[in-house]
């Protein structure tokens, strides 16, 4: 756009929040907006310090202390961004942009043996700590600076408590491993930015012929995706930024070069360091697909950054056959054994990646030991999908499969060295939260790579949420793989939501502890004597909620499934004073079971948290707030759940309804309901077929599924296979019925599969042309999810603005 005298860049000035091109000046349309506040109750809440994250060293003795920044200010994220094969990348420091979080601004650390805390001296001045990695000893942790020029690599000795900057070099933090350790503990392999890169290509503005693509009669099916590649260009830079050279950095900033430039996949040393497996990307790009489905090659390298042995050179991957259970033909998820020096291992398709062929065997393991010069060993082969394996010793390791299609999963107790089978662990629904062991825990290995936590042979350990009838009770486990005993050595109890988040066998864990009331503390416990002792005391971040009524509904629908949703009360609420204006907040998920769809989800004594997605802000506004409404899709046997999508969306509604009526809680007239992403998809398809609610909220959703036409969300069907079902659960065809009011809005630069901004405008622009009452509010420099303070106050006033009129105050 030209800029003529006249124009002035605005920073805290919305200057493009316009509704859309030739509105009528009546009912919402405006020009201009700036970004406006909430009320001063939500403000508080939004701008209301969160507590420290903690993060513990290797044995356990040390705690870091981290806080974080909050949300960015507009100025921050309106810096620039460019979308390069499904990613996105700021070209002012060579990093990825995404939703604010893992970043951090203060550091403190705690000795935990004598409970001391300490700051860390030569700290950058303005920190941006992200990419935290402890070395293989804890006397060490490395982390990155993103300044807003560059992402500088630094280091703390967290025994003479000091931090400095390694290197002069800037890391590429834009895409593959930025920085990881070498099992010795005392060097690290960072991504830098190619020293002598230069200055970004240039565009010629002049183009030299058309963009052609083509397809040449194969099946090339693909789901919608965002930021791809468009040209030559986009190709050149590319290229610019996401090339990187491999350094390794001594602890005294001396560097020595690994691997020259190239567009490094993944980069990981072998447990003993003598070697180093290298994916890089390769051309032909792909205009239709990202970039991890570009051809790589997997390579070894020596530790001097030799090539050792070139394991395969993976194709482009953009003729995948449908179904989530579809992989490449080919080797594929390659990763070294913990357990073992250097044995590289990989799984490979036996029915070409296909889930449509029928077949009893569908992937087989490979091995490969050092010095790779033998043939490959087939370890074992799968009936379903490889999942990872866990790996433990030399004589126990955990094999995991999958089968998306029927949500299946299984376990099985093999020999890592010869694939036998010992014995199947666990075998059925991946739905199944009851009866879920959890995830098992990690220890040392003999090389300083992570392993299995082992008691004795056979014996190990997990942690999980516990979900139950009562709610979660997340627990720590001792479990016997061979003779499945199992032992609970915690368990939280109520009225706390307690959570282990450290144990490594030596007769102490540290545990999460929260209520209702108290914000989330760390505690060690001894199991032993069951004493305890508090290692942290972080205030409540939110004192105006104190005395704000909590409690996890559970009500059944009218086919029997049990549902839930967790209820927030204003303070002052009480019965007899009548029923309130109810803020409904869902997402739906599917299920391949009623009884999986039905179990508990959530507990009812965990501390309430805020983000952006967060509708409890407006309990500080007199409203009834059901957050995490459950909106189960379930689709059992030769049935999809997509099938009766709308039918289930409206029992699920009409329960949690009728329940918080019957209460003489809610005012049945006066309910509104809202979403983000899929759940703004809901609130749409809600309103096009139901007369349940005074209003809706959708945000960042999508309306039209003929847009998304090989896929969306958990729907594995094409278009063309579903044609029917594809068109019922898009509210755009139904966007003359859309009579509620609704409030839309959208991030312009979301990012996200399948909700480009244009699905927003073009419901806006339907349900208008019907004449009906709806207000779409474009976020610029906003993805997927909203991440500047002023977008988001300013979303928020928005919706108490929607809410008040259309539903507190409905005429």
């Amino acid at each position: 756009m030209k800029q003529t005298e006249n124009y002035k860049p605005m920073t805290k000035t919305l200057f493009s929040l316009l509704l859309m091109a030739g509105l009528s000046t009546q009912g919402y349309a405006q020009e201009n907006l700036t970004y406006q506040l909430p009320p001063k109750s939500i403000v508080d809440l939004v701008d209301a310090p969160g507590s420290p994250t903690v993060r513990f060293n290797k044995n356990g003795s040390l705690m870091l202390l981290l806080s974080s920044p909050g949300y960015a200010s507009i100025e921050q994220v309106a810096q620039p961004v460019i979308g390069l094969a499904g990613i996105r990348v700021n070209p002012a420091n060579n990093s990825t942009e995404g939703e604010v979080s893992g970043i951090y601004n203060d550091l403190t650390i705690k000795d935990l043996k004598t409970g001391k805390e300490s700051k860390v001296t030569g700290l950058p001045e303005k920190m941006r700590m992200t990419n935290i990695s402890w070395n293989a000893d804890g006397n060490f942790f490395a982390f990155s600076n993103n300044t807003l020029t560059g992402v500088e690599l630094w280091l703390v000795d967290v025994k003479n408590l000091n931090a400095k900057r390694l290197t002069n070099g800037l890391l590429n933090d834009a895409y593959g491993s930025t920085l990881q350790w070498h099992p010795d503990g005392k060097r690290i392999l960072a991504q830098f930015i190619l020293p002598a890169r230069g200055a970004k290509p240039q565009e010629n503005i002049v183009p030299t012929g058309p963009v052609v693509q083509e397809n040449l009669g194969v099946v090339t099916p693909s789901r919608t995706y965002q930021n791809l590649l468009q040209n030559s260009y986009d190709q050149s830079l590319m290229g610019y930024y996401l090339s990187s050279e491999l350094q390794e950095v001594d602890l005294n900033g001396q560097t020595k070069k690994i691997a020259g430039p190239a567009i490094y996949r993944k980069a990981a040393y072998s447990p003993d360091g003598n070697f180093l497996m290298v994916q890089t990307i390769e051309q032909p790009y792909s205009y239709l697909v990202p970039i991890y489905y570009f051809p790589f090659q997997t390579t070894i390298l020596d530790a001097a950054g030799k090539t050792v042995k070139e394991l395969y050179h993976a194709p482009l991957a953009e003729k995948l056959p449908t179904g989530f259970d579809a992989v490449a033909m080919g080797p594929r998820a390659y990763e070294w054994r913990s357990d073992a020096p250097a044995t590289i291992v990989w799984a490979e398709a036996q029915d070409k990646g296909d889930p449509n062929l029928k077949t009893e065997v569908r992937d087989a393991l490979f091995m490969l030991k050092a010095p790779f010069s033998a043939e490959p060993v087939k370890l074992l082969t799968m009936a379903s999908r490889f999942g990872g394996v866990e790996w433990g010793n030399q004589n126990y390791a955990v094999l995991k499969e999958q089968w998306r299609k029927s949500r299946t999963a299984k376990m099985t107790l093999i020999n890592p060295e010869n694939g036998k089978t010992l014995k199947v662990i666990t075998n059925g629904s991946s739905e199944d939260t009851y009866n879920d062991p959890g995830d098992f825990l990690y220890g040392k290995g003999p090389f300083s790579a992570r392993v299995l936590l082992f008691d004795k042979a056979g014996v190990v350990f997990t942690k999980g949420a516990g979900a139950s009838p009562q709610g979660d009770r997340p627990f720590l486990m001792k479990w016997n793989l061979i003779t499945n005993k199992q032992d609970t050595l915690f368990k939280s109890k109520a009225p706390y939501y307690e959570e282990p988040v450290f144990f490594d066998n030596t007769g102490k864990v540290y545990i999460s502890r929260e209520s209702t009331e108290e914000t989330p503390n760390i505690f060690a416990l001894n199991l032993k004597n069951k004493s305890e002792q508090a290692l942290t005391n972080f205030s409540d971040p939110y004192p105006s909620l104190k005395g704000v009524q909590k409690t996890l509904l559970s009500y059944p629908r009218k086919d029997g499934i049990k549902l839930s949703a967790t209820l927030y009360l204003p303070k002052d609420f009480k019965k007899e004073n009548g029923p309130l204006p109810v803020l409904i907040w869902a997402y739906p998920r599917e299920f391949k079971s009623l009884a999986a769809a039905g179990q508990v989800k959530g507990s009812p004594y965990r501390f309430t948290r805020l983000a952006f997605r967060s509708p409890v802000f407006w309990v500080t506004r007199g409203y009834a707030v059901l957050d995490q409404a459950d909106m189960p899709i379930v689709g059992e046997g030769k049935e999809e759940p997509n099938d009766t999508f709308l039918t289930q969306i409206e029992d699920n509604a009409t329960a949690l309804i009728n329940y918080v009526v019957d209460m003489g809680v809610a005012d049945r007239a006066r309910i509104a309901v809202g979403g983000h992403s899929y759940g703004a998809f809901m609130t749409a398809n809600l309103l096009a077929h139901t007369n349940l609610f005074a209003a809706g909220i959708a945000r960042s959703g999508a309306y039209n599924r003929t847009l998304t036409p090989f896929g969306f969300q958990a729907e594995a069907r094409t278009y063309w296979q579903a044609m029917d079902v594809y068109n019922k659960m898009s509210p755009f065809n139904y966007a003359d019925k859309i009579k509620t009011p609704l409030l839309m809005t959208h991030g312009i630069d979301d990012e996200n599969s399948g909700t480009f901004p244009i699905q927003s405008e073009r419901l806006y622009s339907a349900i208008k042309g019907h004449g009906g009452t709806v207000r779409l509010v474009l976020l610029p420099k906003e993805f997927h999810g909203y991440r500047s303070r002023e977008s988001i106050l300013h979303t928020f006033w928005e919706q108490d603005q929607w809410l008040e009129k259309y539903v507190k105050n409905k005429k």
